[in-house]
């Protein structure tokens, strides 16, 4: 979809422009889809209704009928956001359903299929989430409205190249396979608000926790979390990619607890959370020099080394400081970003662990487990 295929334009107060979910674009399709398979006739542009009271207004992509269907697909248009599914068609072919059945979801080619316990939809349902359902549904009722008919209907939901798609994804890892998920809270997509990260992220840890497991590691990259993987042993379930989200994922955690938590970081990472910072990223804040400067000396690091770590570009270049003239720098850095971590979790009862590896995932220093 273009520029213009949306007629409602939201913008952000940085004028970044919003885009639809792929749950928005599916519930166009669908609405679309069933109007001509009701009137004969598809519309030139439909509207929907999102959860905010939002009508955005989409043109369609494509159309086509059969003996007993209509399909009709929508280009997601995801404003600035940089998502993986922008540009995607996504489709949905409506068919007449039994008397009484209601609105009846199914997977098309591109959405995936729940195969593992704790996801939102059960195990063996399309991978359309609760939020998308229930916009497809009002939609489909508004067209059967002026007639009276039941809304009964049979709602295929596909997105083309979709299992391509989910291949750059957490969908494997969350055991939803063979395609995307249908998505979408609001209907809206706020640039880089991460909300697909933040989702996998809950995701994750409710797959975890519905497969009985006792430990997950959230990692802050993909070096880190094979480190730590190896580390303590840990199958792919009890990984969490938690990226810069650090905050964000302990606070879920505080509400759906796990026994044991582990938090991966990188040197880099690390020192941002030993310096109080939740949000790992850049923007959020840099690595503090004379913070470390501050833990080198505590460390018993001579004068001239004290210089060199303030001086530094790099809490990397302060690693590989701390290691030539021998003092520690991971073990405080491990211990202060735990007290940060821990300030998440405060009451929970969570055994809770910090771990820094160096850049080719080499233990550095860990906090030991204590509970929070």
């Amino acid at each position: 979809m273009n520029d213009d295929a949306a007629s409602t334009e939201i913008k952000n107060n940085s004028d970044l422009r919003r885009g639809w979910t792929t749950g928005t674009c599916a519930t166009a399709a669908a609405k679309a889809a069933a109007t001509a398979l009701v009137g004969g006739e598809f519309p030139a542009t439909v509207d929907v209704l999102l959860p905010g009271g939002q009508r955005p207004t989409f043109a369609l992509a494509r159309f086509a009928r059969g003996d007993d269907f209509a399909e009709a697909g929508v280009v997601k248009d995801a404003g600035d956001d940089p998502d993986v599914t922008h540009g995607a068609l996504v489709w949905a072919r409506v068919r007449r359903g039994a008397a009484g059945g209601g609105v009846v979801f199914r997977a098309g080619a591109g959405v995936g299929t729940v195969t593992r316990p704790g996801l939102p939809i059960g195990v063996g349902e399309p991978a359309i989430n609760p939020v998308p359902r229930a916009m497809i549904t009002t939609a489909l009722a508004e067209v059967v409205a002026a007639t009276g008919e039941p809304a009964d209907f049979v709602v295929e939901v596909g997105v083309e190249h979709g299992e391509a798609i989910a291949a750059k994804t957490l969908n494997p890892r969350l055991g939803i396979l063979g395609g995307l998920s249908i998505l979408g809270t609001t209907g809206i997509v706020v640039p880089f608000s991460c909300s697909a990260w933040i989702h996998s992220i809950h995701r994750g840890i409710d797959v975890a926790r519905a497969m009985g497991l006792g430990h997950v590691a959230g990692s802050t990259g993909n070096t880190s979390e094979k480190a730590v993987a190896a580390l303590h042993g840990l199958s792919e379930q009890a990984l969490i990619d938690m990226g810069d989200f650090v905050g964000g994922m302990l606070k879920y955690l505080k509400a759906h607890p796990v026994p044991r938590v582990t938090i991966a970081c990188g040197i880099g990472k690390a020192v941002k959370l030993a310096q109080g910072l939740g949000d790992l990223h850049s923007k959020r804040g840099s690595v503090d020099h004379a913070f470390l400067a501050e833990v080198a000396r505590a460390a018993g690091a001579d004068a001239a080394t004290v210089d060199r770590v303030a001086g530094a570009n790099s809490a990397l270049e302060v690693l590989e400081i701390a290691r030539a003239t021998c003092f520690d720098l991971g073990g405080p850095i491990a211990a202060a970003g735990r007290r940060t971590a821990a300030s998440y979790l405060e009451g929970s009862g969570i055994e809770l662990e910090v771990v820094v590896f160096d850049r080719v995932g080499g233990l550095v220093a860990t906090s030991g487990f204590a509970p929070t």
